[in-house]
């Protein structure tokens, strides 16, 4: 009777074993399931705009950056950060190359006719730069019949044209990178640089050894960044929108504005 209780007690420590282990992998292959299926955002930037995106160790940073990696995350999504050419974002959003792009790319009427935009997650403004010996250039008048800089396919770029418009007279270089209309303006090849009005001053407060000065007041005040999807693509739109409310109402997105400005 003895041994018969035993045997009883050893069968049944055997099948709770078994059971334990079974259970033990199905969580492991579930949660490796769960890690393989994770949604992926494929996101679209041009990462020479500080302190808006720019590459660090080969490292994507900056407000935006953080921005949409917090909004991923609170979704349920992978950000995955892709560089490419300014030009090449809009484009990449038609062929679904990537499912949304995000680069201090400014709510225009005229790419609202190519994509759509989320609701504006930062409110931005031009500002002029001039070089600290500059005393002629102080208001936007005085841009007319000057050597302008601007970065390629931004809002200041398009003022630019504008202004060239205004007077023939005026010359306009457009440049791929802001830091290269900078470095443009410091060794006096512009009179001045147009350009969003925070990234400027990160220009001005990060670079020690800066000849250059901001004048005037911020114009085109009412310059708003959204970040664009595919024109249609509800699906993502409504998701982005969502994560950036949720972000907005639980501190993160001032806690990433914090840090950047």
């Amino acid at each position: 009777m003895k041994k018969y209780g035993r045997l009883m007690i050893a069968v049944l420590l055997t099948v709770a074993l078994v059971f334990s282990v079974a259970g033990c992998a199905g969580q492991t292959g579930d949660q490796n399931q769960a890690q393989q299926q994770q949604k992926v955002l494929k996101i679209g930037t041009n990462a020479t705009f500080p302190p808006f995106e720019m590459q660090d160790n080969n490292e994507f940073t900056g407000f935006d950056m953080d921005l949409i990696r917090a909004i991923g995350e609170e979704q349920g999504y992978k950000v995955e950060i892709n560089h490419m050419d300014f030009k090449a974002l809009i484009p990449s959003l038609g062929n679904n190359k990537i499912d949304a792009a995000i680069a201090g790319m400014s709510i225009t009427e005229e790419r609202l006719e190519s994509v759509d935009f989320t609701d504006a997650y930062f409110n931005a403004g031009l500002i002029i730069a001039v070089a600290n010996s500059n005393e002629s250039i102080k208001t936007t008048e005085d841009l007319k019949g000057r050597k302008l800089a601007a970065q390629n396919g931004t809002i200041g770029a398009a003022y630019c044209v504008e202004v060239k418009k205004q007077d023939p007279k005026t010359e306009t270089r457009i440049f791929d990178d802001i830091g290269a209309a900078f470095m443009e303006l410091e060794k006096g090849g512009v009179d001045a640089v147009v350009n969003d009005h925070p990234v400027t001053a990160y220009y001005l407060k990060t670079t020690t050894s800066t000849k250059a000065k901001m004048v005037g007041d911020i114009f085109s005040a009412d310059d708003q960044y959204g970040i664009a999807v595919k024109k249609g693509n509800a699906e993502t739109l409504d998701m982005l929108n969502e994560g950036l409310n949720k972000i907005k109402a639980n501190g993160k997105y001032d806690e990433i504005y914090k840090k950047w400005f």
